[in-house]
């Protein structure tokens, strides 16, 4: 999933409505709408005013560390499959 298609997700997931980002990041909506809607080719600096207007971040990521980042953000352990999760070994008094 790309940076825009991120950001469109997010607008969805807040019921943000192009106005609200409108006033927040003082770009127009109709600019908002095209960026989110692929059918502009935006700078950097509107993606990170739309981030920042819906409470998150743009963050470069090396790719190598892809995968484990994509997990962390999917909600599972990082780490070998077999491993439980640190609050689950701390319960069973493992730590």
């Amino acid at each position: 999933m790309n940076m825009r298609e991120q950001l469109l997700m997010r607008r969805t997931d807040q019921k943000k409505t192009l106005q609200e980002l409108s006033s927040v990041t003082g770009l127009t909506a109709s600019v908002i709408s095209n960026t989110l809607n692929g059918r502009r080719d935006s700078r950097i600096s509107t993606f990170e005013a739309l981030a920042g207007a819906m409470d998150a971040s743009l963050v470069a990521v090396p790719n190598h560390l892809l995968p484990e980042v994509y997990r962390l953000i999917s909600g599972k352990p990082i780490g070998p499959d077999d491993v439980l999760p640190a609050g689950q070994r701390l319960l069973r008094g493992e730590e």
